[in-house]
């Protein structure tokens, strides 16, 4: 049944809202539901690029703007966790919505879902069952899954792995990765058109880097990581760095002050941008000879374009890797090392040939449909068995 329901969507990040925006839009122009689109996190910081409005230029209204962030870049998660569970309990009160979308596995999103679990309000997680080793968003995301009324994840291992982390199967929907869909539908700027639009001559080779700091127990740091990329990068001679800013994770104003600093050092040579928003992004790496940093689009998107990528670190450990994804270390030699292979020709051929296990068709329609007619009032049990074999094409 449909019953013209309030479905809350939380965004807090500009990775996050490339791939929610077809979602609120859909959500926005049917009729059965009602989109209440909270925004906070990163988006609201100028650190961070004000992605907001990105949002406001996407046309699509924001219920409310709720800040958690201070000014301190390196207060300890917790308190930001709490502070953002104080926020969003308060705008649950204030405007409680018949679910609550969340996608992913940050430490804020963990909060938002712990304040609407706490009001009882059903959450709809989307890419649930994903695992990422080298990141504390590996505990974080089973932790909203525990919570979730209703799943989305974005591929066969990940609909399985959810089954065994005890949900059950009439909860759980394979609808494949939104970023997958992105790529297939959204229109790709030109060459020239993303020339034009970031400032900078990509008009030869070019390399997409997004670099993140690591979050998991014992990851090493930040500050050393960034400048073992730096040092990789200058090594490199006749491509150029187009450099996107870090996360709000511990450390990632260290990672994007080193990575400015980089830029402005080498003009000629690199250029920074704090955030290229969704079809500027996409339109780099389709145009891009490589792709570089330990960014989940590097693993989950990448594939999708065929283009070389060089995934650093652990932060994406555990991840599905195609054949156009080289993993390294996170010191200068292993990275130039891996650079240096990655911008082979035969390597290009190679990538050429990966075949993205995220296409699930129109995944944001799909999801769409099912949150118009979930019974979100079923009470959630743990599911025993039996488990489905992905090798085989036994997956929801």
């Amino acid at each position: 049944m449909s019953c013209n329901r309030t479905i809350a969507l939380v965004t807090s990040t500009r990775a996050e809202y490339g791939l929610l925006r077809s979602v609120a839009r859909r959500i926005q122009e049917d009729e059965d539901l009602r989109l209440r689109l909270l925004v906070t996190g990163a988006h609201l910081e100028p650190r961070f690029g004000c992605t907001v409005e990105e949002i406001r230029a996407d046309g699509l209204p924001i219920a409310a703007c709720l800040p958690i962030f201070t000014a301190d870049p390196d207060e300890p998660t917790a308190r930001t966790m709490a502070r953002t569970m104080e926020v969003f309990d308060e705008e649950f009160a204030a405007h409680r919505p018949d679910a609550v979308v969340l996608l992913g596995d940050r430490f804020e999103i963990f909060a938002v879902a712990a304040a609407a679990a706490a009001r009882h309000i059903p959450i709809a997680h989307i890419s649930g069952g994903d695992v990422t080793l080298g990141a504390a968003d590996e505990y974080y995301r089973h932790c909203i899954t525990e919570m979730a009324s209703l799943h989305f994840p974005s591929c066969a291992d990940s609909a399985a792995r959810l089954l065994r982390l005890g949900q059950p199967p009439e909860t759980v929907f394979n609808v494949g990765g939104l970023g997958d869909e992105n790529i297939r539908t959204m229109p790709k700027m030109s060459r020239e058109e993303l020339c034009a639009s970031t400032g900078f001559d990509l008009s030869g080779p070019f390399a997409l880097v997004t670099y993140h700091p690591e979050t998991a127990a014992g990851a090493g740091d930040p500050a050393a990581q960034a400048e073992a990329l730096c040092t990789a990068m200058e090594a490199i001679p006749g491509i150029f760095w187009l450099i996107t800013g870090s996360n709000a994770d511990a450390g990632g104003a260290v990672c994007t002050a080193r990575m400015q600093a980089f830029a402005a050092a080498h003009p000629d040579r690199a250029g920074f941008v704090a955030s290229l928003g969704l079809r500027r992004y996409l339109s780099a790496m389709a145009c891009a000879s490589l792709v570089a940093g330990n960014s989940s689009s590097g693993v989950v998107e990448t594939p999708s374009f065929g283009v070389p990528t060089v995934n650093i670190g652990s932060r994406q450990a555990g991840r599905a890797i195609c054949r156009n994804v080289l993993c390294c270390e996170a010191d200068a030699a292993a990275i130039e090392a891996a650079i240096r292979r990655a911008l082979t020709p035969e390597f290009a051929a190679l990538a050429r040939t990966a075949r993205s296990p995220y296409n699930g068709g129109a995944t944001s329609a799909r999801i769409v449909e099912i949150l118009k007619h979930f019974p979100f009032d079923r009470p959630k049990y743990f599911y025993d068995g039996p488990f489905p074999d992905p090798q085989k094409g036994d997956c929801l």
